[in-house]
C-alpha cells in the first residue's frame, strides 16, 4: 500500500529532522521525505496535523511471556499492547521457559511472531545453557536463528572463570554481551533497596554494593577481552561513574535504565505496594534524579520498558512474597515524554533513547529512524493529549503498573508496522 502521511511534526533523531515534512510510504519502506517521489499516488492519505509522525518505538527489554508462562501473558496480547503504544520493534529476554538457549526455540518464537505480523521480534540468546552459568551455549547458532545478543537475563554467572569465556568467545565473533549487573550473594533474598524504608518496613534489603561490585567485574571482564558490553537496567548514581571510567579507558560499553526508575524511588513503595516490586529493586531518590540526568546528557544510552507481565495472584499478595515486576509496553512513550518535560529536554532527544539509540545497541539497522529506503515503522502520537492509566485501558494481559490512576501525556493515534497500519486509536 502507498500510503501519505500529511502535515505532521516529522521527527526523526538518526537524522536530525524536526520539523513540518509530509512522509510517503511504498512497497513497506520510506519513499520520500518531504517531497513525493516521481510517479508517486497514495492510495491512502493519513492527516497527521497536530501530531508526531516518529520512528516506531524499540524496546530493549520486553518479556512477552511465551513460550512457558503464557498464564501470565501471551504473544498475541503483548504484541496488542506494543501496537498501542508504538512499539514496533521487541527485544526479547532469554528467561522463558525453555529458555531460549536453543536454535529451534528461537525460530519457533520467530516464526509465531511473524505469523502474528505485528512487532518485529528481536530474541536474546542466552548466554549459557540453561542461564545456569555452567556451559556455554551455541552461540554461533542462535545467531543464524534470529539472537541479536546474549544474556543471563536477572541470573549472574557465578563462576567468573565461565564468564570470561563467555565474553572472550563473543568477543572473537563480535557478538553483544548484555548483562544486568546483581551479586546473587549480596542480594539473596531481598526485595527492596537496602535503606531506611526497607528498614521501616522490614523488607530484605538489597544494597548498592550488589549492583557497584558486579558492574565493576562485568567492566574488568570487557577491558580483558575486548568483549563488546551492554549493561542493562542500571539502578544506581554511583554505577556512572564506573561506566564513565571505562568508557574513558577505551572499554566498548553501553547501558539502559528502565523507565519507572526514572520517576520512581523506593519511597513509592508506600505501605507495601506490590506494583512497586521490581528487579532491580527502586532506590533512593539522589539515585532517581541522578539516572533522569544520566538519560539527559546522554551517560545512558537508551530507556527500556523492562516489561514484565505478572498474573494478579501473583502480584497480590505480600510485598515480599509478591512476583516482582512492572507492565511497561503502553507506557514507554508516556513516561518518556513525562521525564523529558521535567528535564525540560528537547523531544527530538527523548525519542532518540527509545528509537534511534536503542536501535544501534540492539544493531537493529533497519529501524529507529526513517531514511528513504527504511522500514516504515511508524508511530503518530498526540504529545499534548493526556491519558488516565487504568486496568481497562490496558491492552496488556498484566495489568501490574505502579502508575495506575496517573495521568499521563502522549497519545498514540496511528501505529505502522512496514507500511502496514495496524494500530489506531478509535
Amino acid at each position: 500500500m502507498k500510503i501519505h502521511i500529511q502535515n505532521g511534526r516529522l521527527i526523526d533523531p538518526a537524522n536530525r529532522i524536526d520539523g513540518q515534512h509530509d512522509l510517503y510510504i511504498a512497497d513497506g519502506k520510506i519513499a520520500g521525505v518531504g517531497t513525493a517521489p516521481d510517479g508517486f499516488t497514495a492510495e491512502r492519505t493519513i492527516d497527521a496535523r497536530g501530531l508526531v509522525v516518529a520512528p516506531g518505538l524499540i524496546d530493549l527489554a520486553a518479556r512477552l511471556r511465551e513460550p512457558g508462562f503464557e498464564y501470565k501473558a501471551t504473544l498475541e496480547s503483548e504484541m496488542d499492547a506494543a501496537m498501542a503504544g508504538g512499539v514496533t520493534s521487541l527485544a526479547i529476554p532469554p528467561d522463558t521457559d525453555p529458555v531460549l538457549d536453543e536454535p529451534g526455540l528461537v525460530e519457533m518464537l520467530c516464526y509465531r511472531a511473524k505469523k502474528l505480523n505485528r512487532a518485529h521480534v528481536y530474541p536474546v540468546g542466552a548466554l549459557t545453557i540453561g542461564l545456569k552459568g555452567e556451559q556455554l551455549s551455541e552461540m554461533a547458532e542462535l545467531v543464524e536463528a534470529g539472537c541479536v545478543a546474549f544474556s543471563q537475563a536477572n541470573t549472574p554467572i557465578l563462576d567468573t572463570r565461565v564468564l570470561s569465556r563467555a565474553m572472550q568467545y563473543a568477543a572473537t565473533f563480535g557478538f553483544r554481551v548484555w548483562l544486568q549487573p546483581i551479586d546473587p550473594h549480596l542480594a539473596r533474598g531481598g526485595v527492596a533497596h537496602d535503606g531506611e524504608v526497607a528498614s521501616r518496613l522490614g523488607l530484605p534489603g538489597i544494597p548498592t554494593s550488589s549492583e557497584i561490585i558486579a558492574l565493576f567485574t562485568y567492566l574488568q571482564m570487557a577491558r580483558l577481552t575486548g568483549a563488546r558490553l551492554h549493561i542493562t537496567r542500571l539502578s544506581s548514581a554511583d554505577s556512572l561513574a564506573l561506566i564513565e571510567q571505562a568508557r574513558a579507558d577505551g572499554v566498548d560499553v553501553t547501558c539502559d535504565v528502565a523507565i519507572h526508575h526514572l520517576h520512581l524511588c523506593d519511597l513509592d513503595i508506600g505501605y507495601f505496594n506490590p506494583h512497586c516490586h521490581v528487579m532491580p529493586p527502586l532506590r533512593t531518590q539522589r539515585d532517581r534524579i541522578a539516572l533522569a540526568k544520566a538519560v539527559a546528557d546522554g551517560r545512558i544510552n537508551a530507556i527500556c520498558s523492562d516489561h514484565t507481565p505478572v498474573d494478579d495472584d501473583a502480584k497480590q499478595a505480600p510485598f515480599s512474597e509478591s512476583e516482582p515486576g512492572t507492565t511497561g509496553l503502553e507506557l514507554l512513550l508516556p513516561l518518556t515524554l513525562k521525564w523529558a518535560a521535567e528535564h525540560k529536554l528537547p523531544l527530538i532527544d527523548a525519542l532518540a533513547r527509545i528509537t534511534s539509540d536503542a536501535a544501534r545497541i540492539a544493531g537493529i539497522a533497519k529501524g529507529g529512524h526513517l531514511s528513504v529506503g527504511a522500514r516504515a515503522d511508524i508511530c503518530i502520537f498526540d504529545p499534548d493529549a493526556h491519558q488516565v492509566v487504568s486496568r481497562n485501558t490496558l491492552r496488556s494481559q498484566g495489568k501490574n503498573t505502579p502508575f495506575l490512576g496517573l495521568e499521563l501525556p502522549g497519545r498514540v493515534h496511528h501505529t505502522l508496522v512496514e507500511g502496514t497500519p495496524m494500530f489506531a486509536a478509535g
